[in-house]
């Protein structure tokens, strides 16, 4: 995989050493470890008694063979350890020793591997301490007077301590700290990929609700392009035969769709205003009040229409409300359509299960026929959609006496008591 020029390339692994350089100071650490093993011991043993050439050989591969366990340190945490535990007794070498424990502190897992550690430990302190008191006690004629025996005793705690008890300390704490690393950069990487799936999700969410939002409006659009201008269909061809023979009737049709025109523009600029408003300056929707005069228009149209109210009247939640009042614009819508000149009956019953509102109109016959209106058969669907969405029913289809139903049942959790939904 091509690196770009500002990034840095990570050095190859070598062996069981993840970069080159881990492997360098391994090695370098082993090699000092040999010679301060051979040199110290050879410096004790010659103060001592007399060392021979072949013997200052074998104590310089000792050594060697020491020293040298530090090389697989990072491999095997332990094995300088026990190393260092056995040659201890005859042999001090503080870098071993240091090194060893704290590489077995840093590397093991203190949880799952806290007994091994401690016992480790422990055996390297008591092992240092006997060391350190019997150097101290050997008699060595340029130390002149020896310390009193507590003394030598301190002193062998204290060097002891520094030598065990605290590279194990700093092992347990850059073990812990690198630990805490990788699971923070894990964690990160976690959120990243939570993040970068929530975002998946959020676009996901918005391109659904740009449908969703699309689809509402072309519904809106629908209701209020379609009454109208049916309305002004309507009118138009009434206009059309009487302007002869009744011109103040024909002009009293052209008031009216003139009214119904300014109407319908003012209800598109309402829908249309909803894209630049804040959900604080949203337009007021239609509600059930508007029934009679929805009616009245349709009336003013030539459509022989009765509006029947029943029950106590009932405030239902906005959209409740909207939506029952286009269940009745687009039965009128229909009637206009395809059943000029049919009696058309408009229902609205409040009930304590919720509102029934429906538009049933006879079946269509006489002189007069249907206004030619186009119909892309959306209305239905929509109004479908909408009654469904708010867990009310919705049915159309025609009657035994060939006439046309439309009918919505909202329930009553719908309703509303002061500002709160029941």
């Amino acid at each position: 995989m091509s690196k770009s020029p500002g990034e840095r390339v990570p050095d190859r692994s070598f062996w069981w050493w993840k970069r080159r350089r881990s492997a360098l100071l391994d090695i370098g650490l082993a090699l000092l470890a040999a010679v301060e093993c051979s040199a110290s011991t050879i410096a004790f043993l010659s103060a001592r008694m007399h060392v021979t050439a072949a013997g200052a050989v074998g104590i310089a591969v000792l050594g060697t063979l020491a020293g040298g366990s530090l090389v697989v340190r990072r491999r095997w945490p332990a094995v300088p350890v026990l190393v260092t535990l056995l040659v201890l007794p005859g042999m001090l070498g503080v870098v071993l020793l240091v090194v060893a424990l704290y590489t077995l502190a840093e590397t093991w897992e203190w949880p799952s591997r806290r007994l091994r550690v401690v016992a480790l430990s422990g055996l390297a302190f008591a092992e240092a301490v006997a060391v350190m008191a019997l150097q101290l006690m050997t008699p060595d004629d340029a130390m002149g007077e020896r310390p009193p025996l507590w003394g030598m005793i301190l002193l062998s705690l204290m060097v002891a301590v520094g030598l065990t008890v605290a590279p194990v300390f700093t092992g347990l704490y850059v073990g812990a700290r690198r630990r805490l690393i990788e699971s923070l950069k894990d964690r990160a990487h976690g959120l990243e990929t939570e993040l970068d799936l929530l975002a998946e999700q959020a676009q996901e969410r918005a391109r659904r609700a740009r449908l969703e939002e699309r689809t509402r409006i072309a519904r809106e659009m629908h209701d209020v392009v379609a009454h109208r201008v049916s309305l002004m269909v309507v009118h138009s061809g009434a206009l059309e035969r009487i302007a002869v023979k009744d011109p103040e009737k024909a002009a009293q049709s052209a008031r009216l769709m003139g009214e119904v025109g300014r109407q319908a523009l003012n209800e598109l600029r309402e829908i249309l205003g909803v894209l630049r408003m804040d959900d604080e300056r949203q337009p007021e929707p239609d509600s059930l009040a508007g029934l009679p005069r929805l009616v009245d228009q349709s009336r003013a149209a030539g459509m022989a229409v009765t509006l029947t109210v029943s029950g106590s009247r009932q405030e239902f939640t906005g959209e409740a409300e909207q939506t029952a009042y286009r269940v009745v614009q687009e039965g009128l819508t229909n009637a206009h359509k395809h059943a000029g000149g049919a009696q058309v009956s408009v229902l609205l019953a409040y009930a304590p299960n919720g509102v029934r509102v429906s538009v049933v109109n006879a079946c269509p016959g006489g002189e007069r026929a249907a206004a030619q209106l186009p119909s892309g058969g959306n209305g239905l669907v929509g109004m479908r959609e909408r009654v469904v969405a708010l867990g009310g029913t919705f049915s159309s289809g025609p009657e035994a006496d060939g006439g046309f139903r439309v009918e919505a049942v909202l329930p009553s959790r719908l309703a509303v008591r002061g500002d709160r939904l029941r």
